[in-house]
């Protein structure tokens, strides 16, 4: 399981960007992403590039991609821009 950062806003997206993509190349080939989001708590709709980026990542590698314990805050956001299917 990878875990997002307390904090997420576009001045933290480029490294935690690098970060969680670093940690899904470092598991075994065929292991599931499950992203938790029980730390964040402060965010801005960057929040769901990251989370859109690692999904691509993780389907690119042949990966399931799920998350989990997310801010409701944040898959109301997710509804609003049409994207809550999509975490």
């Amino acid at each position: 399981m990878l875990n997002l950062p307390e904090r997420l806003t576009h001045v933290e997206t480029p490294p935690a960007l690098k970060h969680l993509h670093a940690q899904m190349d470092a598991l075994p080939s065929g292991t599931p992403v499950v992203i938790d989001g029980q730390q964040l708590n402060r965010f801005d709709s960057s929040a769901l590039g990251v989370l859109l980026s690692c999904k691509r990542h993780a389907l690119a590698q042949g990966r399931t991609f799920t998350t989990q314990a997310l801010p409701a805050r944040l898959v109301r956001l997710a509804g609003l821009y049409g994207l809550a299917n999509c975490l």
